[in-house]
């Protein structure tokens, strides 16, 4: 008979439970409760993960010691209801969620709810230019969504004409943001870790990630076989499956009896657990900034600013030059 493994207290701290794996030798220990119920099994792998994520408090916990909740909302009239019920459950920042940020409507919105919750922050968006930029900071917003159509699901430039290149449109409205405080987030393009250091670099403060994430373990959806690929449906807000789940009110559509898609639903690649693909993308963006000379975020930006930073357009032959080339295969892995 074998004899029972060693267990822990259920009411030991994740500290204690750490220096009872460690003391014992062991690579895992069942957490007992009083009346002999195990509740919980930890291993010499879980205390390894945590200890890898940020301490408390960076970023994503707030002084309180609550974890720091933002919530969007859209820009009708019943979304004020939804507004208030945000701020009685505790939302830290709203988002004000539209595909064209500079509409009466969200102009209206972000004056209601800095006149109803002058604490709360409030960010607009989505504009690509300086004069919808200035009229959402003029309303009040805290913060600003940047992009239009450059999503890897988005149809919005080729369907209605409307939009602009993500780089010049992050350094055109970070460009006039910083002289008003006002934060950007570049939202769309975002596909690699190079992508997030050009557009911080570009004065971004951070990136929105959709695609990149979409084929994570944590995403939602199921994986699906697709040609001997693992992957998962990756649905744009402005595809029509989409708008038939409520998003045509982003778009301005939801009163209108046909319906103009302005994105796709297609699949990506299964990339396994954020847990693993964060931390190389966060390494990989500090050892851009590293390579730069800069610092920290506002260190770059200095530097753009003052011109000791340039960014060039590269020619085709430059970025062939700037790829893996000349090898007969090569096995490209990241982590």
């Amino acid at each position: 008979m074998r004899p029972a493994p060693k267990s822990a207290s259920a009411s030991y701290d994740f500290e204690k439970v750490a220096s009872f794996l460690a003391d014992g030798g062991l690579e895992c220990a069942p957490l007992v409760a009083e009346d002999g119920e195990v509740v919980d099994l930890v291993t010499k792998e879980d205390i390894e993960r945590i200890r890898g994520f940020p301490r408390l408090g960076v970023p994503s916990v707030g002084p309180d010691g609550r974890f720091i909740v933002g919530a969007a909302i859209g820009t009708r009239e019943t979304d004020k209801e939804r507004l208030e019920h945000l701020v009685k459950a505790g939302a830290n920042v709203v988002v004000v969620d539209s595909s064209q940020g500079n509409s009466i409507y969200q102009i209206d919105l972000i004056k209601y709810a800095k006149n109803l919750y002058p604490d709360l922050d409030i960010i607009g968006g989505n504009v690509v230019t300086i004069s919808q930029a200035q009229n959402l900071i003029k309303a009040g917003a805290d913060g600003l969504r940047v992009g239009m159509g450059s999503g890897s699901i988005c149809t919005t430039q080729e369907v209605c004409a409307v939009g602009r290149g993500q780089a010049t449109a992050v350094y055109k409205v970070a460009s006039f943001a910083k002289d008003h405080d006002v934060p950007i987030i570049a939202d769309g393009g975002i596909s690699n870790s190079g992508h997030i250091v050009k557009a911080l670099t570009l004065g971004a403060s951070t990136v929105m990630m959709g695609s990149f994430l979409a084929g994570s373990n944590e995403a939602p959806g199921v994986y699906e076989d697709l040609d001997g690929r693992r992957v998962k449906k990756y649905r744009g807000m402005g595809s029509l499956e989409a708008m038939t789940k409520g998003s045509d009110a982003r778009y301005l559509g939801d009163k209108l009896k046909l319906k103009v898609a302005q994105g796709v639903v297609g699949a990506v690649a299964d990339k396994g657990s954020v847990l693993k693909f964060i931390p190389y993308t966060m390494q990989a963006v500090k050892q851009g900034f590293q390579d730069l000379g800069a610092s920290s975020l506002q260190s770059a930006h200095d530097l753009l600013r003052s011109e000791v930073l340039r960014l060039e357009v590269r020619t085709g032959a430059a970025q062939v030059e700037g790829g893996v080339h000349g090898l007969v295969s090569y096995e490209k892995k990241f982590f």
